[in-house]
């Protein structure tokens, strides 16, 4: 799973990776591609050759983000001994033309069907050479080696790239593709070759998981894989995220209920709770199927923990449809909550709606949905302090004088953590589960004392 570089080193490459975890893991695999092919992985940007750039695009913060990113590296060119920009990802795959000829200073572009062609980028522009490759999305093998970046503790596993659901708002499945998965037999090996380098977690992604298995089995397989996973391997925690509401079946509940090594969280983005706006999202499911999963799960899973996404803002939102989002938010007590402002997203069927929303409204109903969710979540952690809980420990924090940990109540850079100190002077490794008492609660995180 970790390659090893070369010792003789062909020049060095730094890398960039923006936006989610998905694309994260597209990195992990360049990384290892350029790592076989001899060249010098450096974290230090300003000492390396080339930069590789691989950007999100999904929202408009993003590909700020993402250009930010290429101008601040671009600056190298001028200015130290860089020789070669390369964007991959999502913007690149989503603006191909535009990248090179508006920003002269990028001098190779890989779709994110091109990954695998990372070092024939690098060579071409080593060679003086601009290079761009958009191959098909939906023909990309989208396993094989890669280098896990997240440390000790926890890695993802990607289980289906691209989308079927087809929201109004959203670009994806014209940037990564038509939803397809990856063989059980493909994730269950690779969860193996994590397991073997001692990951603790492992944190199942896709687009959306609960997808899994339809397009090659006929059916929903999230269970399945569940199972096998867990059959198959000793991995202490596994985590699932991006359950659609209208595919939690009772077969993926009851396996969560069951299986003692699934953590027992889920995320659900619902994006809003208004039938109206749920039916203008194109999303599948109402109000009422959104309800009944989350009293599914809650019924069958005692102690569920519950995450969730919203969008506000979203063009032809009221006062009404934003009000009735609040009650339900209130009245749901989501553990865990995030939400966006409307990113009017060229391509996309809502980009051409009536009645788009004024941004400064936007912001002011994120703000207050915001303090009412920091509401729910006080009194949740409030309710931790004096509790003992098991908590993965994944670094320690020189600043704080602290280590850092979850626990399986939060998921890996999206929730909250845990901040603790040892008894008696005792080290704590990462990857090893220690029980904390919590001393203290904050907004989203907490503090303890390890217990001997």
């Amino acid at each position: 799973m970790k390659s090893k570089e070369s010792k003789k080193s062909k020049g060095k490459v730094g890398f960039v990776s923006l936006g989610c975890h998905k694309n994260l893991m597209d990195t992990e695999v360049m990384l290892a591609h350029v790592a076989k092919a001899g060249y010098e992985i450096t974290p230090d940007e300003t000492e390396a050759d080339v930069v590789i750039i691989n950007t999100c695009a999904f929202i408009e913060s993003a590909k700020r983000e993402a250009i930010d990113n290429i101008l601040d590296v671009a600056w190298l060119k001028k200015n130290r001994s860089l020789r070669g920009i390369v964007v991959t990802g999502c913007l690149a795959e989503r603006y191909r033309e535009e990248i090179m000829t508006q920003m002269p200073e990028v001098d190779a572009v890989l779709g994110t069907g091109s990954l695998h062609s990372i070092v024939e980028a690098i060579d071409k522009v080593l060679g003086g050479e601009k290079y761009s490759r958009f191959d098909d999305q939906e023909k990309i093998n989208f396993g094989g080696d890669r280098i896990v970046t997240t440390g000790d503790a926890f890695a993802y596993i990607k289980i289906s790239e691209g989308c079927r659901n087809r929201c109004s708002y959203c670009a994806i499945p014209y940037i990564r593709g038509n939803f397809r998965s990856r063989t059980m037999e493909e994730i269950v090996s690779e969860a193996k070759d994590l397991e073997a380098l001692g990951i603790k977690e492992l944190v199942v992604i896709a687009q959306d998981t609960t997808c899994y298995g339809i397009d090659i089995y006929g059916k929903y397989m999230l269970p399945e894989l569940l199972k096998r996973i867990t059959a198959e391997t000793k991995i202490p925690w596994i985590r699932v995220l991006y359950c659609y509401p209208d595919k939690i079946t009772d077969e993926l509940v009851a396996e969560i209920r069951d299986n003692p090594r699934i953590v027992k969280y889920v995320d659900l983005p619902i994006q809003h709770i208004s039938d109206r706006v749920l039916k203008a999202m194109n999303r599948h499911g109402d109000s009422a199927c959104i309800k009944d999963a989350i009293a599914r799960l809650r019924r069958e899973v005692p102690g569920i923990v519950i995450r969730t996404t919203v969008i506000v803002g979203f063009p032809g939102e009221s006062e009404e449809d934003f009000s009735e989002l609040c009650r339900f938010v209130a009245e749901a007590k989501f553990e865990k909550l995030g939400a966006f402002t409307y990113s009017r997203e060229e391509g996309t069927p809502a980009y051409d709606m009536e009645c788009q929303i004024d941004e400064q409204v936007k912001q002011d109903r994120y703000d207050i949905l915001m303090r009412e969710q920091l509401l729910v979540s006080e009194k949740i952690n409030e309710g931790k302090v004096g509790r003992t809980l098991e908590v993965l420990c994944e670094d320690y924090d020189p600043v704080s004088e602290a280590y850092v940990g979850r626990s399986a109540a939060d998921a890996p850079d999206v929730d909250g953590k845990v901040f603790f100190t040892s008894p008696a002077g005792r080290r704590y490794e990462s990857g090893e589960f220690v029980k904390v008492r919590i001393t203290e609660a904050m907004d989203f995180d907490l503090v303890g004392v390890g217990e001997e």
